[in-house]
């Protein structure tokens, strides 16, 4: 089923063209290693992606989604609330695996991705040795063909609080480190955002939102999605006597 996931909370999944890089160097190589993917040199897996909350990582995620589908991969989502399938266009060809909060990760969820790592090592030795996938872990046969992961969390890999094979294992290849953006480039993701939601931003509403609430772009954009459907049902237009109105309405009563 070639669906989007999970509850995203606008209307579309924005890709790998949405994203703000704000001339930070690391953020364009880590944009133009996924943009490339899999036509990359060197490894293609494991590889993590790491950084403070709201700098990007679930967003180069899920943009991984579509673009793996696009090129006739089978997908899977792991993080901490839920797994998500998608079967590959033909049988037998590559999987990514998809590994979101890997800092949140319970138990479950650490055992299921530490199975991946090993079906993802099971599939590179049976296509070195021209064997199957299958035969080289029959109890486990997991997805056919290859297996890639791309995995994100906001610390490095070497100080995650998950069991320490897994810890291990997604320190193995290769590593990204998501810089955060500064005030225009947190400007220039809102207005992509309430563009994509059909809201007009103004200057003056930005200035408010940036002056007064948390700079973490995921705070900003759960508050985006409030000020969109609280517009929407007063029938006006984002202004900020109406942001204000609604943080009244949301305040608990004294």
């Amino acid at each position: 089923m070639r669906q989007l996931l999970l509850d995203l909370g606008s209307p579309a999944v924005p890709g790998l063209e949405s994203f703000v890089t704000a001339g930070q160097a690391q953020n364009e190589a880590l944009l133009a290693w996924l943009s490339a993917w899999p036509a990359v040199e060197g490894t293609l897996s494991p590889a993590y992606i790491w950084g403070a909350p709201g700098s990007g990582k679930t967003h180069l995620l899920r943009a991984m989604v579509e673009r793996a589908l696009g090129l006739g991969l089978g997908v899977i989502w792991l993080n901490a609330q839920t797994c998500q399938m998608w079967d590959a266009a033909q049988p037998g060809a590559p999987t990514l695996a998809l590994l979101d909060d890997c800092d949140r990760l319970d138990g479950d969820s650490q055992h299921l991705a530490f199975k991946l790592f090993i079906e993802s090592a099971a599939a590179q030795a049976a296509r070195e040795t021209g064997a199957s996938a299958h035969e080289t872990a029959a109890d486990d046969p997991g997805p056919a063909g290859e297996l890639f992961i791309l995995a994100a969390g906001r610390l490095p890999a070497v100080d995650l609080p998950v069991r320490d094979d897994l810890r291990t294992r997604l320190g193995w290849g290769l590593s990204f480190a998501l810089q955060p953006l500064g005030e225009a480039g947190v400007r220039e993701v809102l207005l992509q955002a309430a563009q994509r939601r059909g809201m007009s931003l103004s200057d003056d509403v930005l200035t408010y939102l940036l002056s007064r609430h948390e700079r973490d772009l995921g705070s900003l954009m759960g508050l985006l999605d409030r000020l969109d459907a609280y517009a929407l049902s007063e029938h006006r237009l984002v202004t900020i006597p109406l942001l204000k109105q609604m943080l009244a309405s949301e305040s608990p009563p004294p």
